[in-house]
């Protein structure tokens, strides 16, 4: 038996250190935008009223949004968590800048749910980037915001601006 051994180990090394002519790897695939999906009110609110404060650069009521452990887990940025460390993140950005949220999808159900979507600036329609924002609410309360998680679509040609949403430098204007 110990014989058997010796040779299925070599083996074993070699498949896994060789090229496998078989295995394609595919090229990126060019995407298209994916079509908005209706939210019910009380999740189009969540949306409308981001954008709104965002457009405002008013930190605090993007904070109050969140749960009081809330997440935001930007790009290329550690993951910052409660109302206050919110609040500090969001200082200075947004203001003047039009943000526009659209939902990709979504689900609820009593106390928890999610939207996931896509979101861009300023007056292009075409995504800048995706989200994924996951809720909780208290029975018969209005949804708070548990985590929002937000990327570029594309590699950013500028250098990123610090206090940007994923470095976005259009965010910040």
């Amino acid at each position: 038996m110990r014989h058997f051994i010796t040779p299925a180990i070599a083996l074993g090394f070699m498949l896994m250190t060789s090229s496998l002519p078989a295995q394609n790897i595919a090229a990126p695939v060019a995407s298209t935008e994916l079509p908005d999906v209706e939210l019910p009110p009380e999740l189009d609110r969540v949306l409308r009223d981001y954008e709104r404060a965002w457009q405002a650069g008013d930190a605090a009521a993007l904070a109050s949004f969140f749960a009081a452990d809330g997440f935001v887990l930007q790009s290329n940025r550690p993951p910052v968590r409660g109302r206050p460390a919110i609040q500090a993140a969001y200082e200075g950005q947004g203001a003047g800048s039009p943000l526009r949220l659209r939902a990709l999808a979504f689900a609820a159900a009593d106390t928890t749910g999610y939207i996931i979507g896509g979101y861009s600036f300023g007056t292009t329609s075409r995504d800048a980037g995706k989200f994924t924002l996951t809720l909780r609410r208290t029975p018969d309360g209005p949804w708070q915001i548990v985590s929002d998680m937000d990327n570029l679509n594309a590699p950013s040609r500028q250098r990123s601006v610090p206090g940007t949403p994923t470095g976005n430098p259009e965010a910040g204007q």
